[in-house]
């Protein structure tokens, strides 16, 4: 991450050298996957302290072609991103990093086809054993092994999705955009917006695979678009955030199958702009829930009742900035740090624990078309 005489101007934190340690109580690295395009030449990091909620840049830990959206080893000593291209034909890729905690900068292991166009999300099973991404231009879902080393193996198991839904300028066919492992570890979530269908597969992080599951998937409201996904902690609730019709849906999760409770707007009644949803995230606590709005340029809060999975509104925090994409609450609950895609930003808000509300915690960093934001202890 370069940064000019004027983006120095609004981070309110000094430049720390990009040989800094970082490994002290309480600190955790900050990676944001960005697009690589105008400034921005790969993924950056930051140094951040959950007590303060100070955040501090420390530079360019990668360069690769449009990182979008990244995820970590549970071991803590990798990282994996998509390379976001690929249409027409052509097939995107998935990379392998090794992280220095001590400095944050990544060491580029090793490089995969993602089997399709356009990957735009992977997670990493629990065991460290496998790693799955979604291709959304070509609506696929491919699965690979990672070696004791942080390696990628090849793809060891591919499902094509098919099919269409009620929008035919979006839902024309299949676009896989997210996918998350349950708290058990045996399933892998992959949500279709183009197809308004919520995957289970069944996964052996042993082999590599997956394999289809029974039921193999839940469905959402036609046109409603499902994108991204989140386990409740209690492990017996989850949430789709639907981009295209704004709203949260609510599911009760006996494993393997997802029921639905309710789904909810994201935005204000009397609101009547243009937007879409992009990121939903559960509070460490299980007690709130927040999803971004892009075009209002909001969070939505909503309260969660753990019992019942119903969710109560409670407000709308304007982001500061265009088109928040994704963001991340830090994993004691105390902050929050939103990406801005199309302000080329990153804001820093504070959560009120006993409420879920937010406020600007007075920190803004330019950085170019962000999109992902991932903590790591260290």
């Amino acid at each position: 991450m370069n940064i000019s005489r004027r983006e120095f101007a609004m981070v309110p934190l000094s430049l720390a050298p990009l040989t800094a340690a970082v490994a002290s109580k309480g600190e955790y690295l900050v990676y944001i996957g960005c697009y690589t395009r105008g400034t921005s030449k790969g993924i950056s990091v930051f140094r951040f302290d959950s007590g303060s909620g100070k955040m501090t840049p420390l530079g360019l830990a990668a360069e690769t072609p449009n990182p979008s959206f990244l995820a970590l080893h549970p071991s803590g000593k990798f990282l994996y991103s998509v390379s976001e291209m690929g249409s027409g034909g052509k097939e995107g890729a998935v990379s392998a990093f090794s992280i220095d905690k001590s400095s944050g900068m990544l060491t580029f292991l090793n490089r995969q086809s993602s089997r399709g166009g356009g990957p735009c999300h992977l997670n990493a099973d629990k065991t460290g054993r496998m790693l799955v991404a979604v291709n959304y231009g070509t609506g696929s879902v491919a699965s690979f092994p990672l070696d004791a080393g942080g390696k990628l193996g090849e793809a060891a198991s591919f499902f094509q999705h098919a099919g269409s839904s009620a929008n035919p300028k979006r839902q024309a066919g299949p676009h896989a955009h997210s996918v998350n492992f349950s708290p058990d570890n045996r399933f892998a979530i992959v949500c279709d917006l183009g197809l308004d269908k919520i995957f289970v597969y069944k996964a052996f992080p042993a082999k590599g695979i997956l394999t289809a599951g029974d039921p193999p998937f839940a469905t959402v409201k036609p046109g409603s678009g499902p994108r991204h996904f989140a386990f409740h902690p209690n492990g017996k609730l989850a949430f789709a955030i639907n981009e295209m019709a704004s709203t949260v849906t609510s599911f009760a999760w006996n494993p393997g199958r997802l029921r639905e409770i309710e789904t909810v707007s994201t935005l204000p009644t009397d609101y009547k702009g243009d937007s879409s949803c992009a990121e939903v995230v559960v509070h460490p606590s299980g007690r709130f829930l927040y999803g971004s709005n892009r075009g209002h340029d909001s969070l939505a809060v909503f309260s969660v009742d753990s019992k019942t999975g119903m969710m109560t509104p409670m407000g709308h925090t304007p982001t500061q900035g265009k088109v928040p994409r994704n963001f991340c609450i830090d994993p004691t609950g105390g902050f929050l740090v939103v990406a801005h895609q199309n302000s080329n930003s990153l804001v820093v808000f504070q959560i009120d624990k006993a409420t879920g509300s937010l406020k600007p915690a007075g920190q803004t960093f330019e950085i170019g078309s962000p999109v992902c934001v991932r903590f790591l202890a260290v």
